[in-house]
């Protein structure tokens, strides 16, 4: 028969009552016998152990569901209260943190459509930047071109004092007088440059005066060119051709080149139109469009007992013995 528990005095009884077991025999049995029926009184007892155990474990197992319910019954209350609010709670932030999405996903949408037809834009842009800049700098060279050419019969005196008469026939014969020409070159006008008057004592204002014939210009700039300084009248002229700036500022960027070639013997240079520098040598002419191109043939260490002049990429002290010359590659 099944066990039964009861709880007294903090203690457990246990009351078992006794395996039905097989009477003795009173007959005169066989001793094989005996031994049959011992046999099965010892299953049957086993099998009443395991019934027993079986049932002590579910007693216990139910009596300490009961004795943790009885304890924990408020701390279980109150923490599936507490999840149920944590799951209220992160079901309402889930639903704003997709709502968040949702709206950013829409933002970055129309984010990438405004991108992609904003670089459609810039590379149209780009292009039509590209065209434009190819026509001004078409523009702009033809315009210094026009400019350079409506300035040919133009002349640049320097070294007239400011009170002194420029008035297109007096200027007319101090040019015949200055240059000795046969007749007066005829002058359609002239002026100062557009500067401030300077004060006494300064260096007065050059004057632009324009021919009537390209060939008098010509013929006056190819003798101040033998000439140099021209003085007359008490003053030291100086007669120049009428560029551009930016003309004037190529030009001026081959002097220093220009300077040291003044010192080979048997070298001509010049600069021809609008800037580029033409050197004849041993027969042999080269034209250079940057002082940087002229720098790479010309090597022109000072003579001995002088400083060389700092020439980049070459040994300056190795050629400060030597005399003057050129490479000519």
């Amino acid at each position: 028969m099944p066990a039964k528990m009861n709880k007294g005095g903090g203690a457990t009884q246990t009351l078992i009552r006794p395996a039905q077991l097989p009477k003795a025999s009173t007959s005169g049995d066989s001793p094989g016998r005996d031994n049959t029926c011992v046999e099965a009184a010892g299953i049957q007892a086993g099998f009443d152990q395991r019934a027993l155990l079986e049932s002590l474990r579910d007693d216990i197992s139910q009596m300490f569901k009961a004795e943790l319910k009885a304890a924990l019954g408020d701390d279980l209350n109150s923490i599936k209260s507490e999840l149920k609010a944590m799951k209220t709670e992160l079901s309402t932030s889930i639903a704003s943190v997709q709502a968040s999405m949702a709206g950013l996903t829409s933002t970055v949408a129309d984010m990438e459509q405004c991108l992609s037809t904003c670089t459609d834009d810039i590379t149209a842009i780009e292009g039509t930047v590209k065209r434009l800049s190819a026509d001004v700098e078409r523009l702009e060279n033809k315009c210094e071109d026009l400019e350079s050419r409506s300035r040919r019969n133009n002349i640049r005196i320097i070294g007239i004092p400011e009170d002194a008469n420029i008035a297109p026939n007096a200027l007319a014969g101090m040019l015949k007088e200055a240059f000795g020409l046969d007749a007066a070159p005829r002058l359609d006008r002239a002026h100062r440059t557009l500067q401030p008057k300077p004060k006494p004592g300064q260096r007065p204002r050059a004057v632009i005066a324009r021919l009537h014939y390209f060939s008098d210009s010509v013929d006056i700039l190819r003798k101040a060119r033998e000439l140099r300084n021209v003085k007359i009248r008490d003053m030291t002229i100086a007669v120049f051709p009428d560029l551009t700036a930016k003309t004037a500022r190529e030009r001026a960027a081959f002097n220093n080149v220009r300077r040291r070639l003044r010192e080979i013997p048997d070298l001509r240079f010049g600069i021809l139109h609008p800037a580029r520098l033409r050197v004849t040598y041993k027969g042999v002419e080269k034209e250079f469009k940057t002082p940087e191109e002229a720098d790479m043939f010309v090597i022109l260490p000072s003579s001995a007992g002088a400083r060389c002049p700092a020439l980049p990429g070459r040994n300056n002290s190795y050629w400060s013995s030597y005399t003057v010359f050129i490479v000519w590659g």
